[in-house]
């Protein structure tokens, strides 16, 4: 995670003063207000074909025939991601030889989920099983909008701008795969943002500090006896071994973890049996854990083995524990962050900065994070007038699509600020 300290160099100090943003404000807002029409129609586009992650090729596709539309030059890559590059044109923007003073970097997603949308909406998804249920269609329309924005304001830009489009953010691989073709070179900084149902509409979350927790994955693998479903004293049944299971690793939250230090455990799958009349032989489960602290996280993965395997051999059965660490947990800059709490009250004025704690989900723009400073937001889409109240991953999930250019103007505010060319 990010130290407390800013890792930023003090020529960005600038950045952060409210006055720094007085010159770009006008000009990004009235730009992004135009935009806003082709911003939704990029959303509804890309949410009606969407992609799971690793297979984000028409995507990547849709994408390019975006950025060639507004004369982008960008990079396609072999993992489905896209690598662009908005040059500034103020003065001093490049150096004698060529290279730019400074360079910030704006990061979206693009991958779906295998939910089946129900909607309803007339721009569904057309690829069955599949949806656009967190969001990411509109981080990619939203990444869009900023282009068009910082595209035309150009000449306020003292330097350069990577417009990064990453695929398999879902299975925690994705920005390591950008990062290795090499998404992070020369970038002084980097900004990401959310779309997210827990904050209020027309409102962005920007605080410094841990505002995801540690995401790592398990799997438990049962391998009982099985028997005829009549004779359940003749086997060892797995899955109610795997029930059993289910409810007893909530121990680790409720009893054997402080109730002042966060965690969640959730079992997603529940796999067992071939048939209604055979008790099964073998089961298995896979599920996540979500915590706030490296310390707990360092000593869950023994605490739940230790529950699995005496449940296990309770039943006569054996069970074998599989512990996957996923994305460590995902804390801003402080330097970065109030640079985009100033973009936001520069763009959507006080009443747009959100008071929103943070959550137990995660985000493998964390990996970044490791590498550069920079700052994670939520930009708010909570609006039950609009259907846009249901949770990240529902099959109901929907945005409300007044937000979209709000967060266009906060990322191209951020860059402009952070490029301002201020010295401090």
């Amino acid at each position: 995670m990010t130290d407390a300290a800013s890792m930023l160099p003090a020529v960005y100090a600038a950045a952060q003063t409210p006055q720094a943003g007085a010159a770009t404000a006008d000009l990004v807002r009235s730009l992004g207000a135009a935009a806003q029409p082709d911003i939704v129609a990029a959303r509804r586009l890309l949410h009606r074909f969407p992609e799971v992650s690793g297979q984000e090729a028409n995507t990547q596709k849709l994408l390019c025939e975006q950025l060639d539309e507004l004369g982008i030059p960008y990079r396609k890559l072999d993992n489905n991601g896209i690598i662009a590059t908005i040059a500034g044109t103020a003065p001093g923007a490049y150096d004698a030889d060529g290279a730019p003073v400074r360079r910030v970097a704006l990061r979206a997603d693009m991958d779906a989920l295998p939910v089946a949308e129900q909607t309803g909406l007339p721009f569904a998804s057309e690829n069955p099983g599949i949806m656009h249920a967190c969001g990411h269609d509109a981080h990619m329309a939203m990444m869009l909008g900023a282009v068009r924005i910082l595209r035309d304001a150009a000449d306020s830009l003292t330097g350069e701008v990577r417009i990064i489009f990453q695929p398999a953010e879902e299975i925690s691989i994705g920005a390591l795969s950008m990062i290795e073709a090499g998404a992070l070179e020369g970038v002084d900084a980097i900004y990401g943002a959310h779309i997210w149902s827990e904050v209020p509409a027309g409102t962005v979350s920007c605080a410094p500090g841990q505002r995801m927790a540690n995401t790592d994955w398990f799997r438990i693998d049962i391998d009982g006896v099985s028997a005829h479903g009549s004779m359940p004293h003749k086997g060892v049944d797995a899955v109610v071994v795997g029930a059993e299971m289910v409810a007893a690793l909530q121990i680790l939250v409720s009893r054997d973890v402080s109730p002042f230090e966060p965690v969640v455990v959730t079992v997603g799958e529940f796999h067992g049996g071939q048939a209604r009349n055979i008790m099964a032989g073998h089961a298995w489960l896979t599920g996540t854990v979500r915590t706030w602290s490296e310390g707990l996280r360092s000593e869950v993965p023994d605490r739940l083995e230790h529950i699995v395997s005496r449940i296990a051999h309770a039943f006569g059965a054996t069970a074998r524990f599989t512990f996957e660490p996923g994305n460590a947990g995902l804390a801003n800059d402080p330097t970065c962050a109030e640079v985009a709490r100033q973009a936001v009250i520069d763009t959507l004025g006080d009443q747009g900065v959100a008071d929103y704690r943070g959550t137990l989900s995660g985000e493998d723009f964390s990996e970044y994070l490791r590498i550069v400073p920079g700052v994670f937001c939520f930009v708010g889409t909570r609006n039950p007038q609009v259907g846009a109240d249901h949770p990240q991953h529902s099959c109901h999930y929907t945005v409300d699509e007044d937000v979209l250019a709000k967060g266009s103007m906060v990322a191209a505010q951020w860059v402009c600020r952070m490029l301002s060319g201020a010295k401090g």
